[in-house]
């Protein structure tokens, strides 16, 4: 008796080579369901079901593919998207060639020919060697030529949007958009001639991004076709425009407030952004997106732009975690409980410090964006990775073994290894030596029943004796002696030079401590240590830029935390100036406002490339109109003066217009005028008060500053309090 035919499935046989390719390579049954066969996805669970093996990683989805084409079959090992890839190359160049023959047998007269346009041909932004990467719309070539020379598309790449390289030769019958097509050039970068001046004055002028990237192969890798895989991200590259155009700046514009704002600059940023955008939705090409991250949030950071470096602060730190950047080596597999890493091992040395850099740049931004106050994104307990290497090694590759040294280390704050030291690994244990004072206060205020007051003692909390040791003291002390008795700048007959990186060293932990101390100054008690300490150290980073300014070179170089540092000093000097205008002290008055303008001119020098030196005085001048409100009262108020006014109401105005001068008066502080200055000599460093007894024993004793005339009213004789 013949069977029934079965009605449990309707589904039709499959024809000729409609299964996949990997069930019909082993020879096993296929349903043919897009995307992905039924016997291709359970054989793809079962696998990663199980913990991966030590420097393997599962795929992210089953390995099923079907023929381009239903029913044609490619040879024999041959992937699809490389044959599309090749024939999409051979169009190219038959394209070219075709249009050179047209234009060679055109006359000058009819140069304004366009090529022929009857198939359109990609361009990605990124080569198509990167699978799933971040791809520009199909454009032919006629759309192409329609676009205007100075519509928006083209008004940041084409060449005469270079500031210093306008007359960047081109060769005669040729349109810079066809070369640019042809090669696969990111239409959305700049011209190469001027993206490489860029690129150099980006590795010569930026004091933060550019320790992440390795210089020299970098610059080698720009010399490949742009379809090469070992070219660099368009996402880096736009983040490097952004960076460096404060050096090389074009399309300038004024905002109401006075802020000076880049158009070259913020169409890169938002091209940046828009990889960023991506990857964070994708995942794609994360650790390159995740480096030009770090360069556009420095630039964010130099523009004083609060809320976007928070915000890109947050993604750098969270997107490094699982990249196991913060692990030993930048990678493990270890632990059957934890999920592997999303990166592969580091392939070689150059890979591992870069890696490692990348995620101490990450730290590092991280510590300086939490500087108001806040909590760290990544807890110091929860780094293990080792410290990088030094620069001159990183450059030359040398095989040089790892750092020894880690925030684990007991005494890394205090020793420093020669052949592991240099000004940049100094400046990440400064910065995470104030990552420790923010650490303090936070956590003591979180959950204090009362806000610090003047009127404690705070060497009785507990561990505030060790850390205000370890910060006053015992840091700049232990620095070898190269660097101890050097500020990080030169000034030598052959010419001048400046170490951004030893001149951040011997000022930050000045402006540690004051976020220490700042709390429990009280200036009508003479034996207040808190007090000393925060004068003191207000005039060692008054004195470093006194250095600083006597010689010819451009503190705009300097690294954008600087400004910080010079309105945590004036805000020490706002407070005295508060105190003598109680005490109706004009004289020692008139010289504390001298130092607070000469800091105040600092911010405004800065400022004139980097706008957070601007916004920096701003807020500066004013703390120093409501001093001058609060102490023209019969009762001065006691009301203590914000250390970091812009994490407050500040934070989230819009740029207002500036005040208009009142009949008193302009807006501005006023500038005492100041007795003649005599010229003496500038000593190295300020000797510290730390030999001051904790229990206010002894009296601050007083200390002589050399001051030099900057601003025209700058302090001309010392006080004692």
């Amino acid at each position: 008796m013949p069977k029934a035919p079965s009605t449990g499935s309707t589904r039709p046989a499959l024809r000729r080579n409609q299964a996949c390719r990997s069930c019909r390579k082993r020879k096993l049954k296929c349903d043919a369901a897009r995307p992905h066969c039924g016997t291709c996805v359970k054989q793809w669970q079962a696998l990663v079901s199980v913990p991966a093996p030590i420097g393997y990683a599962h795929p992210t989805e089953p390995q099923c593919s079907y023929d381009p084409v239903e029913g044609l079959t490619l040879a024999p090992d041959t992937d699809p998207v490389e044959k599309i890839k090749e024939l999409e190359d051979q169009i190219s160049q038959l394209k070219n060639r075709l249009f050179e023959k047209q234009m060679g047998s055109t006359s000058p007269h009819s140069s304004q020919m366009t090529p022929p346009a009857a198939t359109p041909v990609s361009l990605n932004a990124r080569q198509p060697t990167e699978a799933g990467g971040i791809t520009l719309p199909h454009a032919s070539l006629a759309l192409m030529n329609l676009i205007a020379p100075d519509s928006p598309e083209t008004r940041f790449s084409s060449n005469s949007g270079s500031p210093d390289l306008q007359n960047v030769s081109v060769k005669p019958n040729s349109d810079p958009f066809m070369d640019l097509l042809f090669s696969g050039w990111n239409p959305d970068l700049p011209d190469p001639a001027t993206l490489n001046h860029y690129i150099d004055v980006f590795f010569r002028c930026d004091p933060c991004g550019s320790r992440v990237l390795h210089r020299p192969s970098f610059l080698a890798s720009m010399h490949l076709s742009p379809r090469d895989p070992g070219f660099p991200h368009s996402a880096i590259l736009h983040a490097i425009c952004a960076a460096s155009s404060r050096w090389s700046p074009q399309n300038i514009v004024t905002l109401p407030d006075g802020t000076r704002r880049d158009q070259f600059a913020e169409f890169h940023a938002s091209k940046t952004r828009q990889y960023i955008d991506k990857t964070m939705a994708s995942g794609e090409d994360i650790f390159s997106v995740m480096q030009a991250c770090i360069l556009l949030s420095w630039y964010f950071y130099q523009e004083g732009r609060w809320v976007e470096v928070w915000i890109f602060a947050a993604f750098q730190t969270r997107v490094a975690v699982p990249l196991r950047l913060n692990y030993p080596g930048t990678f493990s597999t270890h632990g059957n409980n934890s999920p592997g890493a999303y990166l592969a091992p580091p392939k070689d040395l150059r890979d591992l410090e870069s890696r490692r850099r990348t995620w101490w740049m990450t730290i590092i931004f991280d510590r300086i964006a939490s500087v108001g106050g806040w909590i760290h994104a990544v807890d110091e307990r929860d780094i293990g990775t080792e410290l990088p290497l030094r620069t001159e090694d990183f450059e030359s590759a040398s095989p040089i073994p790892s750092n020894p040294q880690d925030l684990s280390s007991p005494d890394v704050f205090t020793r420093h290894p020669p052949q592991y030291t240099d000004s940049f690994l100094l400046l990440i244990k400064a910065v995470m030596l104030f990552g420790k004072v923010t650490d303090f206060n936070v956590r003591g205020n979180l959950r204090a029943p009362t806000a610090p007051s003047k009127n404690q003692n705070p060497f009785f909390l507990q561990g505030f004796e060790e850390l205000d040791k370890l910060v006053c003291s015992d840091f700049l002390e232990s620095l070898p002696q190269i660097f101890r008795n050097n500020t990080g700048v030169t000034d030598a007959p052959d010419g001048s030079s400046l170490d951004t990186d030893l001149y951040m060293v011997h000022i930050i932990p000045h402006a540690a401590t004051i976020t220490l101390h700042n709390p429990y100054i009280d200036f009508t008690d003479p034996q207040n240590m808190s007090t000393a300490r925060c004068v003191n150290s207000a005039r060692c980073i008054l004195g470093a830029y006194y250095v600083l300014s006597a010689t010819s070179l451009d503190i705009t170089r300097l690294h954008p935390f600087v400004t910080i540092c010079w309105y945590l000093a004036a805000v020490v000097q706002v407070q005295l100036c508060k105190y003598f205008i109680e005490i109706n002290d004009s004289e020692r008055e008139s010289t504390v406002w001298g130092e607070i303008n000469v800091l105040r001119f600092a911010m405004m020098e800065y400022g004139q490339r980097s706008p957070i030196g601007t916004r920096q005085e701003r807020l500066l001048q004013g703390l120093m109109r409501e001093i001058v409100r609060m102490t023209a009262q019969k009762q001065p108020l006691e009301v203590g003066v914000p250390l970091y006014p812009f994490s407050h109401t500040t934070l989230f105005r819009k740029d207002e217009a500036p005040l208009p001068p009142t009949e008193e008066g302009s807006s501005a502080a006023p500038l005492p005028v100041s007795p003649p200055y005599e010229q003496q000599t500038l000593p190295g460093r300020v000797p510290s008060a730390h030999s001051l007894s904790p229990n206010g024993t002894t009296m601050m004793a007083p200390t002589t500053w050399p001051r030099r005339d900057v601003s025209g009213s700058p302090a001309t004789a010392n006080y004692v309090l």
